[in-house]
């Protein structure tokens, strides 16, 4: 006896598509891209929180300065 009684073709997945495009902005005819990390170079994105931007690939850190309105 075997142990999965179904047979079949499997279920298909969706994957969730690529995030790169997201560090990319088009105005117009301009291609502008995120900050990228200084250490690593150009092609290694920061990702952004609240208060800091990081590289989850050399572990650079810049911290976000508040802008205080007064």
């Amino acid at each position: 006896m075997a142990k999965n009684d179904s047979k079949g073709k499997k279920t298909s997945k969706n994957k969730p598509s690529s995030k790169k495009y997201k560090m990319y902005k088009i105005d117009g005819d301009k291609i502008t891209r995120e900050k990228s990390c200084p250490r690593c170079g150009p092609g290694v994105f920061l990702s952004k929180s609240q208060k800091r931007e990081y590289c989850g690939r050399c572990h650079y850190t810049e911290f976000l300065s508040e802008k205080k309105e007064e």
